[in-house]
C-alpha cells in the first residue's frame, strides 16, 4: 500500500534507528514527515523516496 503511513516507533524500526535519533532528524526537518496532534507521521512512499536520495547522494 503506497499511501501507508508510519508512526515514530514503526519509522525507527524501518531504517533500524533509536527513536531518539528519528525524532532529532525529523524535528531538523532531515526526514520527510509531518505531525497530527503533536505526534510525527511519515508516509512510506516519501521515506522510500529520502532513501533513494541519499544513497545517490553518496555516490
Amino acid at each position: 500500500m503506497s499511501d501507508e503511513i508510519l508512526t515514530i516507533q514503526e519509522l525507527a524500526e524501518y531504517l533500524k534507528l533509536n527513536e531518539k535519533t528519528a525524532y532529532r532528524l525529523a524535528g531538523e526537518g532531515k526526514l520527510p514527515g509531518f505531525k497530527v496532534g503533536g505526534s510525527w507521521r511519515f508516509k512510506r512512499v516519501d521515506i522510500e523516496r529520502w532513501i533513494e536520495t541519499q544513497k545517490s547522494k553518496d555516490s
